[in-house]
């Protein structure tokens, strides 16, 4: 069996038949696929317009990050809702939902409390450090991602995905170290938010992968928004008074909220989206060209100081991510050609060729 990154996980349930449709659908197509394109565009777009709104709304408007990651998520919903009704109304091939409320928010707990710690420490990081540095911290997830799988799913790295570890581990290091808009308590939610997003990419995949029921992204979106709001209202009313803050809202950053409200709803179908035409390792590198094309945009619109250990250090972080890719890809291989090689012996053994969930 190959040894699988957080990402890697689809399906606990093993030996599911799949017939020639199924098997073209969960076979990831690719970038040559238009539509996949099309995703991948969407989701950088989306992704700078919503992070350079947050900076904005919470730097010059003195904004909220408990509001705004409330609003985010309210929106998320609405739009989520409206989106699904549109696709019932013009496809008969659209996904019902779960025939239960009980079985969708067994399926959502975790991933709607994950949601609800990503949004909220990543606003919360956001208030205290600078974006381009957010991001750099946010580069950094294949090493949480190593820490989780071998804490959650005890899976052992090769030794190129360890090699990896250490340029981006210095290369944080050294932005940490050298980075003029440091903050403690900063950094810490930062992490954090690179933790709570890690574990709530494996959910996302389990769930829009799933045997028994397989969520599309808007479904995804909408009930992760959902339960993360349920999780997310008790913190906002502890935090926040919400009548003073409607009152003292003015028109221009209602309009903002809006705009940032709307834009994370595309950028999180997007990724979902792109999630499901390409590959985890293909998505992972898309990710870390996307975070790098934020940290530099990021010092150009903001003019955000960089010293030059601390832009070093983001390259370092970059050039870590891209070797950790690079050694996932080539652990994959090895591990599906010894699979190929094992289910050929069962096969010849069995005089069965049948195709499981695992094999692709």
């Amino acid at each position: 069996m190959p040894s699988m990154s957080l990402n890697d996980v689809v399906s606990e349930t093993p030996n599911v038949l799949l017939s020639p449709e199924r098997l073209r659908l969960d076979v990831p197509q690719g970038l040559h696929n238009s539509m996949a394109i099309a995703a991948l565009i969407i989701w950088y777009v989306s992704s700078a317009a919503t992070l350079f709104s947050n900076k904005y709304i919470l730097s010059s408007f003195n904004g909220d990050a408990f509001s705004l990651g409330m609003n985010q998520l309210l929106l998320s919903i609405a739009a989520s809702y409206v989106h699904m009704q549109i696709l019932n109304r013009i496809s008969t091939q659209v996904h019902k939902n779960p025939s239960t409320l009980k079985t969708i928010f067994q399926d959502m707990i975790f991933i709607g409390a994950f949601r609800c710690l990503t949004v909220v420490l990543g606003l919360v990081a956001l208030k205290y450090i600078a974006v381009s540095f957010v991001a750099t911290i946010k580069s950094s997830s294949p090493l949480f991602t190593v820490i989780i799988s071998r804490i959650i799913l005890g899976e052992k790295t090769g030794i190129w995905t360890k090699f990896s570890m250490v340029p981006i581990t210095i290369g944080l290091g050294l932005c940490s170290s050298f980075e003029l808009s440091f903050n403690s308590f900063g950094f810490l939610c930062a992490l954090g938010t690179n933790i709570f997003e890690c574990l709530q990419n494996v959910y996302s995949k389990v769930l829009i992968s799933g045997d028994r029921y397989r969520y599309t992204a808007v479904e995804l979106q909408f009930w992760a928004s959902l339960v993360a709001s349920i999780f997310q209202f008790p913190i906002l009313c502890y935090n926040v008074h919400i009548l003073s803050a409607l009152h003292s809202t003015s028109m221009t950053l209602a309009l903002l909220y809006i705009f940032n409200g709307i834009s994370y709803h595309i950028q999180s179908v997007a990724a979902y989206a792109v999630m499901a035409y390409i590959s985890p390792i293909t998505h992972s590198v898309a990710n870390t060209v996307k975070r790098a094309l934020l940290i530099w945009l990021s010092v150009l619109i903001f003019h955000n100081p960089v010293t030059f250990l601390s832009g070093f250090g983001t390259l370092t972080v970059i050039f870590g991510v891209i070797l950790y890719n690079e050694a996932r890809d080539i652990e994959k291989r090895a591990g599906n050609s010894n699979n190929l090689v094992n289910n050929n012996n069962n096969n010849n053994n069995n005089n069965s060729p049948m195709i499981t969930w695992r094999d692709v």
